[in-house]
């Protein structure tokens, strides 16, 4: 029987804590390949996005944990009512669509977390991305990013660089959460052991 993924959190550079208290990422290593969604997730998921109807997604960014990830990208110099938060751009689609299309694992999986806890779940390729993760400044323009040894992983907020993206060869996910300050750890462990169960 394999031992269950660690959670563990990433470094945090000492002028971004400074900056912004709270502000954290998680990270767990799974065993787990890109692949076809299982039936049981896309009925998840199908549940989930009827859930997600015009009330809902309007009451949605008022609730405590979305609403800490709308105050965090202020806090970025982002406008969360033109550059999304993950949550609200997967309602969003839900309702311009009608429903969730389904891409495949692991995006489902990160979506399905994402929606159900209000915490952002990334992926990358394991093999691609080391486990001491920094959450840091990157010259010239000081934007925060996801750091490795060998250098960024991901924008704060964005997909991983193609480079670390998971691929036809992975084996492996290093999945990331960022946590907002406020939100509570209980919160992203249940969005990445959401994630993990999905995936396995």
């Amino acid at each position: 029987m394999s031992a269950e993924p660690a959670l563990a959190l990433a470094a945090v550079d000492p002028a971004v804590a400074r900056e912004h208290p709270g502000l954290r990422a998680w990270t767990a290593r799974v065993a787990a390949r890109p692949g076809r969604t299982p039936p049981e997730l896309r009925a998840r998921l199908r549940l989930l996005a009827d859930r997600f109807r015009g009330a809902e997604a309007i009451a949605l960014r008022t609730r405590p944990v979305p609403a800490a990830y709308r105050a965090l990208f202020r806090q970025l110099g982002l406008d969360p009512d033109v550059t999304r938060t993950p949550v609200e751009a997967l309602a969003v689609e839900r309702l311009l669509r009608g429903g969730l299309p389904t891409r495949g694992l692991p995006d489902d999986a990160l979506a399905l977390a994402t929606l159900e806890t209000g915490v952002p779940v990334w992926a990358c390729d394991a093999a691609h991305v080391d486990a001491g993760l920094e959450l840091r400044p990157e010259p010239p323009d000081g934007r925060l990013v996801l750091a490795d040894a060998a250098g960024p992983v991901a924008v704060l907020f964005s997909a991983p660089l193609p480079a670390r993206a998971p691929g036809r060869a992975t084996t492996a996910l290093r999945l990331i959460s960022v946590q907002a300050p406020g939100v509570a750890d209980l919160y992203v462990e249940e969005a990445l052991w959401t994630t993990i169960d999905a995936l396995s």
